[in-house]
């Protein structure tokens, strides 16, 4: 019988996993997220399926001599060392496609909430201040739409733009030729898309080359009031970039769904356990990340823009195929 472990799983997503799985395998399950201080008590999990803040580096992978499979419920696997794996026959596969619509749909949700204050007007009518007036918002029809990243999910806000009346310019450094034919949009540079748009929404992969995209170079370039929305990677924006460029007024506001920091976010008092001599470093973009959550021009959602029940049922449905597919020695979706 294969030994599976589930990291931050909820009961209804283990019970599928028990029922879809059946007896060939021995599952275990935990609400908790992956991290060195919880890994030894799962040392003889032959798969580990993990979610959203679980950490897969090698501290904790030394943990899992017997590992054989990484199933990760989510299609970004940043957080996993694939050099390790590499090294010691460990197969990796994520969930290539399921939450396009779910992800743009909470861009545009971020946007708008943005453009009509609506957090604020809300706010004030719980306090019971029905008179309460807004600074005035904005519409977005006739707006240029800058899409950086192109794949299913900026291929999807680019759809919604169009429903919406914008206008629409992109950067990929891979362009789809398919896209190219698409009416009332084009491809240029990053500094052309970052120059002409209103709205800045960003849709790449965590990686190397996307690790601080956005700086204060970036911001430079952008128009004056201009709204950056980032449902993708917390690391694809520079962080203290991204408050001077609010602060100092070149940016109207922000819709953040994700932040560098988001492990320590939730459980800050792991920055103390841990001696390391970046901690200074790390102390300091929590800082950041908290001025970004209390500005009066952004929103932040605790990166919970894949969170549909659509969506969940596309991501257990794959991560079970997934490990149907290793146990039967033809793995699928498996990270290169």
């Amino acid at each position: 019988m294969m030994k599976i472990s589930f990291f931050a799983a909820a009961d209804s997503e283990v019970a599928a996993a028990a029922a879809t799985l059946g007896p060939a395998f021995t599952i275990r399950s935990t609400t908790l997220p992956l991290d060195a201080r919880i890994a030894g008590d799962y040392a003889d999990s032959e798969v580990v399926s993990t979610f959203v803040g679980c950490e897969l580096g090698k501290a904790v992978l030394v943990q899992f001599p017997r590992l054989r499979l990484i199933a990760v419920r989510a299609t970004g696997y940043d957080n996993v060392d694939l050099d390790y794996c590499r090294a010691h026959g460990i197969v990796v596969s994520t969930v290539p496609a399921y939450g396009d619509a779910t992800v743009a749909e909470h861009a545009f949700a971020l946007l708008l909430a943005l453009s009509r204050h609506l957090v604020a007007c809300v706010e004030a009518t719980r306090r019971g201040e029905f008179g309460f007036v807004p600074a005035r918002g904005f519409e977005l029809r006739d707006k240029m739409l800058g899409v950086v990243g192109t794949g299913r999910i900026g291929r999807r806000a680019i759809e919604m733009a169009h429903g919406f009346g914008m206008r629409v310019i992109a950067f990929d450094a891979v362009p789809s030729p398919e896209l190219k034919e698409t009416p009332s949009f084009r491809y240029a540079s990053l500094p052309e898309v970052l120059a002409a748009a209103d709205i800045v929404t960003l849709h790449v992969p965590a990686t190397p080359e996307t690790t601080g995209l956005i700086g204060d170079r970036e911001f430079g370039l952008m128009k004056p009031g201009a709204v950056l929305i980032n449902t993708a990677r917390g690391q694809v924006v520079d962080t203290p970039a991204l408050i001077r460029a609010l602060s100092s007024g070149r940016l109207g506001g922000a819709g953040l769904d994700v932040l560098p920091r988001e492990p320590l976010l939730r459980q800050e008092d792991a920055l103390f356990k841990a001696k390391t001599a970046e901690a200074a470093t790390v102390l300091g973009d929590i800082v950041a990340d908290h001025a970004l959550t209390s500005h009066p021009n952004v929103l932040v959602t605790p990166h919970n823009a894949y969170n549909t029940v659509e969506a969940f049922r596309r991501i257990m449905d794959t991560t079970l195929d997934n490990i149907r597919a290793f146990a039967s020695g033809t793995p699928a979706n498996r990270v290169a």
